[in-house]
């Protein structure tokens, strides 16, 4: 309730002089937003990406740092030391034991999200703010370009960010090095092995997408194209996998088909905007072979036709009078309107 209270009261101001690059726990900001931007910028030149990726971020935030940094705007000292004591209130882990938190902001209060963003906007205000930034004008731009000298886009979702470089290798190279020196500010460490430098037609992964130019089939042109990543796609047939393994063959068919049906319409609902007919045919085949070998060690003497007629309605896919298995090849795919700076805020901004 407290840190609810808190919430209602720092991020309106907070959130009047955020920079619109980080899209992950804001009003009406979402994880599609982020890759439509970064999908947008690998169209216009922006090909080199510093794949940035913070050791331990949430562990790791100074709390003198990030006091400074709410003080700036916070005036009020009973604020500051709800704030304080939040920072401060501990870790009790499952075994009943407590932590002292000297660093860091605890994970899963409702207050977190907000905090980090607080601390990494030192990242978003030194990018803005660097020679051919987005706070650069576009002829400064162009005269950067004809000189060739780079320009930056930072993409930011809570501590997952990418910087997109119009430019060459070395520059990006650079780049991830003063990032690593911006973040040090909040005792922050980027992960010089995790971090990586990447062309975007190797492409990237990015909030579970896999981001890439290819050639567009029957034709000379390439686009960039975003679909779900593999390791998204593993992710999801992992937890069919489990689903509906030997545990849950006590289970009705009814209750599997309803538990399954959660997890497809989610995982297709994020993936929607993208190109993403693949995965889904891939998803919708494997989901189907999975229900199918569980239905028959379920009835292990039960013929396929006999199988079919109870299980299967007499055709080829598993239902029940209250329940059919959720097809993701059937889901339409769309394009997810690109938004740029123009996605509306609750409240008044400075940025």
């Amino acid at each position: 309730m407290v840190q609810a209270s808190l919430k209602l009261v720092l991020e309106p101001v907070f959130e009047a002089e955020f920079l619109p690059y980080s899209y992950g726990f804001r009003p009406n900001r979402r994880a599609h937003d982020a890759i439509a931007e970064t999908r947008y910028l690998a169209s216009h030149g922006y090909e080199w990406v510093v794949e940035g990726d913070i050791t331990a971020c949430f562990d790791e935030i100074s709390h003198p740092a990030l006091m400074e940094r709410v003080r700036n705007r916070i005036g009020d000292k009973r604020v500051l030391s709800l704030v304080k004591a939040f920072l401060k209130s501990g870790i009790l882990s499952r075994d009943g034991a407590f932590t002292d938190t000297r660093t860091g902001t605890p994970q899963g209060g409702i207050l977190s999200p907000l905090l980090a963003n607080i601390a990494l906007s030192v990242l978003d205000e030194y990018i803005a703010q660097a020679p051919g930034g987005p706070d650069s004008t576009s002829e400064d731009r162009r005269r950067r370009r004809r000189r060739g000298l780079p320009n930056y886009r930072l993409v930011r979702y809570a501590d997952d960010f990418l910087v997109v470089v119009f430019g060459r290798r070395e520059h990006a190279e650079e780049l991830r090095d003063e990032v690593a020196e911006a973040l040090k500010s909040m005792s922050l460490r980027l992960s010089v092995e995790k971090t990586k430098i990447t062309h975007i037609d190797e492409g990237l992964d990015f909030l579970g997408w896999r981001i890439q130019r290819h050639r567009k089939l029957g034709t000379d042109r390439q686009y960039i194209y975003t679909y779900p990543a593999r390791k998204s796609v593993r992710s999801a047939m992992g937890k069919v996998k489990e689903l509906t393994g030997r545990q849950n063959v006590g289970l009705s068919l009814e209750s599997l088909l309803h538990r399954l049906n959660l997890v497809l319409r989610g995982w297709c609902a994020y993936f929607r905007p993208g190109v993403s007919n693949v995965a889904f045919c891939y998803l919708s085949h494997y989901t189907w072979m999975r229900v199918t070998r569980w239905i028959r060690g379920k009835h292990p003497g039960i013929t396929w036709k006999q199988l079919r007629r109870r299980y299967y309605g007499g055709g080829w896919w598993p239902a029940t009078e209250e329940a059919e298995l959720f097809n993701p090849a059937k889901v339409s795919t769309t394009r997810y309107r690109y938004r740029g700076t123009l996605i509306p805020t609750p409240w008044p901004t400075t940025a």
